[in-house]
C-alpha cells in the first residue's frame, strides 16, 4: 500500500450542546489509518483543553501525534457548523488558530522524503503565512499530490490557489469550488464538464472529482468521465458534515490503487453515504470501516 500523509488543520466543530472533532485534513487521515492501517498527520494545537481532548482522543485511538505540534500562544481551532434546510453545513471558522502556524520542523521533512508517497492538503490551512509557506515547501518533493481545495468563507486568494492546482495530482472540488476556480482561471463560459476539462487540461491534472451534492459526483481522468448518483435517501441523512473528507480518501486510495474511475467512484460514494448517517465526520467504532477494509487488503 502507498505511505499517505495529510497536513493541514485539526479543530473542533462546536454544536450547540456538544463539540465534534474535524478539520478536513484530519478527518481524511482518520479515515485512511482506519482503513488502511497506516498513516501520518501534520499539524499544530493549542497548549489548552481543546488541545488535550486531541491529544486524549489520538492516544484513544492508537494514532501518533508525533506530528502534531503544540502552540504555546495560539488555541486550538474551532469551526462553528450551522445545518441549512438541506442539512449542509455552513461554516464559521475562528481566525489565527494554532493549526495557521505549523513549522517546518527536522521530523516534517524527514516524513515526507522518507515514509510518504503521497500528500493531501487543502488551502484553508494556506490561509496565513506560517502553514502556507510549510505546506508550499513541501512541493518541491517528488510524490503525489492530492489536494482537496476545501475553499472556505474568504481564506483563499488566486496565488494559494493556483499554488495548489499546479502541483496537483488529483483535485478535489465541489461545484461551488468549480465555478470558482473556473472564472478565476479560465475565460470560458462556465458548465459542470466543460469547465472541469479546461481545468483538467491546464495544470495537467490526472484525475479530478467535482461532487454533486445529492446528484453525485463526476471524476475525469484524461478523456474518460464517470457519473455516479448517490444512493442515499434523504430521510438516511443525519448530516452531511465531513462527507466530502470521506469521499476524498477512499478517491486517493482508488486511485494510488489504480482503479478504474468507475470502481473509484462507487466506492468512494458507497464510503460517503455510510458517514452522512451518523452525526459528525467521524464514526464512533470501527464498523463502517470493516466493510471497506477488504478493498484495501486491511483486515
Amino acid at each position: 500500500m502507498k505511505r499517505i500523509t495529510s497536513i493541514g488543520e485539526i479543530l473542533f466543530d462546536v454544536y450547540p450542546k456538544f463539540k465534534k472533532l474535524g478539520g478536513a485534513p484530519f478527518n481524511f487521515i482518520y479515515h485512511i489509518i482506519k482503513l488502511t492501517g497506516d498513516g501520518h498527520f501534520i499539524s499544530r494545537i493549542g497548549k489548552d483543553e481543546n488541545g488535550k481532548e486531541i491529544l486524549s482522543f489520538l492516544n484513544s485511538r492508537d494514532i501518533s501525534n508525533k506530528l502534531i505540534q503544540i502552540d504555546e500562544i495560539h488555541n486550538t481551532g474551532e469551526a462553528i457548523p450551522t445545518l441549512n434546510e438541506t442539512k449542509v453545513p455552513v461554516w464559521k471558522i475562528k481566525k489565527e488558530r494554532a493549526y495557521d502556524f505549523i513549522e517546518l520542523t527536522t521530523d516534517v521533512e524527514e516524513v515526507i522524503k522518507d515514509k510518504t508517497d503521497c500528500l493531501y492538503f487543502g488551502t484553508l490551512a494556506q490561509r496565513e503565512e506560517t502553514s502556507r509557506k510549510t505546506i508550499q515547501s513541501l512541493f518541491n518533493n517528488n510524490i503525489k499530490f492530492f489536494c482537496d481545495l476545501n475553499i472556505r468563507q474568504n481564506f483563499y486568494n488566486k496565488e494559494t490557489v493556483e499554488n495548489s492546482l499546479n502541483v496537483s495530482n488529483v483535485l478535489k472540488l465541489n461545484e461551488d469550488e468549480l465555478k470558482l476556480i473556473s472564472n478565476i482561471f479560465t475565460d470560458k463560459k462556465y458548465d459542470v464538464r466543460g469547465s472541469a476539462l479546461e481545468i483538467t487540461n491546464k495544470y495537467n491534472i490526472e484525475l479530478l472529482c467535482v461532487t454533486l451534492g445529492e446528484n453525485g459526483s463526476i471524476l475525469f481522468k484524461e478523456e474518460t468521465q464517470n457519473h455516479c448518483d448517490t444512493s442515499i435517501k434523504n430521510e438516511e441523512i443525519v448530516d452531511t458534515v465531513g462527507a466530502g473528507d470521506a469521499f476524498a480518501a477512499v478517491l486517493c486510495l482508488g486511485y494510488l490503487l489504480r482503479w478504474d474511475i468507475s470502481k473509484i467512484n462507487h466506492i468512494s460514494s458507497e464510503f460517503a453515504s455510510e458517514i452522512v448517517k451518523i452525526n459528525g465526520a467521524l464514526p464512533d467504532d470501527d464498523l463502517i470501516y470493516q466493510k471497506f477494509r477488504p478493498y484495501f487488503n486491511y483486515e
